[in-house]
């Protein structure tokens, strides 16, 4: 599902859980994001490079690779460019932190509503803002 809105920012949603990731971009693309889900390490890191997007919400626990693994090669290929938020089930001060070291800039759990998300996109692109005023 490849969903188009006004606001053509992009976001990527990675989640082991496919109708989880169709259910959050279904939710984005109402607001005007366009979105693109993914269900795998390697499905994300192909998606980020085609659909090239502003904001990725990451789960942690994937199948092939870890989402931690994914936000590391993300960093490594696009740096700050990215917005990495991570989405799980896990939420003691150790994930966090984890989280955080492997380049996420936000940790989310899950299940992530509607709130949730607008507050992922709203940091996004208030970090985006204030990195263009700089």
């Amino acid at each position: 599902m490849l969903a188009a809105g006004p606001s053509k920012r992009r976001v990527l949603i990675v989640d082991d859980h496919p109708d989880s990731a169709e259910t959050s971009c279904l939710l984005l693309s109402v607001l005007g994001y366009l979105c693109c889900p993914a269900s795998t390490g390697a499905q994300a890191l192909a998606a980020a490079e085609q659909f090239r997007p502003d904001v990725v919400i990451c789960d942690i626990g994937l199948p092939d690779i870890s989402g931690y693994d994914v936000a590391r090669t993300l960093r490594t290929r696009h740096g700050a460019a990215l917005y990495l938020a991570a989405l799980t089930g896990w939420d003691e001060p150790a994930d966090r932190a984890r989280s955080l070291a492997a380049g996420f800039d936000q940790h989310l759990v899950k299940p992530a509503n509607l709130q949730a998300l607008l507050a992922v996109m709203t940091a996004a692109f208030r970090t985006a803002e204030i990195s263009i005023v700089s």
